[in-house]
């Protein structure tokens, strides 16, 4: 049988799944994380090494003669040195469209935490202030409707879809920008270019993937654009963001806030601008880890090594 590393799996499988399936295609050994100077020692004798956030780089690659494939088990596949993987023969895959439920509905509960404060709120029932109010109610930050508010979307995937979706429920008006529009167009959405989405969005929420173009992407220059009633939301990629631009256009009342479920550096730096950012939110980086899109990644990740086995590998990176 193949033997089989998995090199990081814990959190993709923290152990609330089983990894029966994959044992049944080779011979297969699991680590929860593997430290980079370990890689090697780990991986030496696999044909098939499966990652997620751990890096295998030029250098890896050169010491593992064996390997002929590589799944990363997530989308992003930045961690994985493609180019001189493919010029050696190694066919990289990668798992797409299983936490767009997940990632979306994560989208929503920053988007309600920013318009409602409703945990900030709760915390003030516990702290007696509900008790000690004249009032049957009470609120003290402004409460939001979503309805007649304006997302723009940038990004129009698996994810970028189902937020259009979610928005168009609440009533909202929905902007998006992506480099091919689909045809026919869905229905309740406005495709417009980048200036207009930034100048007109009440909400704008990211979805497109990290490459040269979208790195940086939210600068100075487009937080000027932005309404300073304006909310920020990133559950795609934290190098999408210039730190120190949107902590600044926070704390000056640029923009009126943000919620945040990856940031450029993870696990978060100490040092990190936006952790004492006016008005921001910030969860880690645990959008698409509901139980339901794991094993769909799961079944997904078994699925492209047992068609690579079989001969005709499936989600390849090209």
């Amino acid at each position: 049988m193949k033997k089989i590393v998995i090199l990081d799996g814990y959190a993709l499988n923290p152990g609330d799944l089983s990894w029966n399936e994959l044992r049944k295609l080779g011979n297969c050994t699991i680590y929860d994380r593997t430290d980079p100077d370990r890689i090697v020692e780990r991986a030496k004798e696999a044909e098939i090494v499966l990652i997620n956030k751990t890096v295998i780089d030029r250098q890896s690659l050169l010491n593992l003669p064996q390997l002929k494939y590589i799944g990363v088990m997530a989308t992003g596949t930045n961690v994985v040195d493609t180019e001189f993987a493919r010029a050696r023969g190694i066919v990289v895959t990668n798992v797409r469209n299983y936490a767009g439920r997940s990632s979306s509905q994560m989208v929503f509960a920053l988007i309600l935490e920013l318009t409602h404060r409703i945990g900030h709120h709760s915390q003030t029932v516990f702290n007696n202030k509900w008790s000690e109010s004249q009032d049957f109610c009470y609120w003290d930050y402004p409460l939001i409707e979503l309805d007649g508010l304006t997302i723009g979307i940038i990004g129009f995937g698996g994810i970028g879809k189902h937020v259009a979706t979610i928005a168009n429920a609440f009533g909202m008006h929905v902007l998006v920008s992506t480099r091919t529009i689909p045809q026919p167009a869905p229905e309740g959405i406005e495709f417009c270019e980048l200036d207009p989405l930034f100048e007109q969005s009440d909400i704008i929420s990211l979805h497109c993937p990290l490459t040269k173009e979208t790195e940086g992407l939210i600068n100075t220059d487009r937080l000027v654009q932005m309404k300073n009633n304006a909310f920020l939301i990133n559950v795609s990629r934290g190098q999408l963001v210039v730190e120190q631009a949107l902590a600044d256009a926070l704390n000056s009342g640029q923009i009126a806030g943000a919620g945040l479920d990856v940031l450029a550096t993870e696990p978060a730096d100490p040092k990190c601008p936006l952790l004492k950012s006016r008005n921001c939110f910030i969860t880690p980086h645990f959008a698409w880890a509901t139980h339901a899109s794991r094993s769909r990644l799961l079944q997904m990740v078994v699925s492209n090594v047992a068609s690579y086995l079989d001969g005709n590998p499936q989600n390849v990176i090209k």
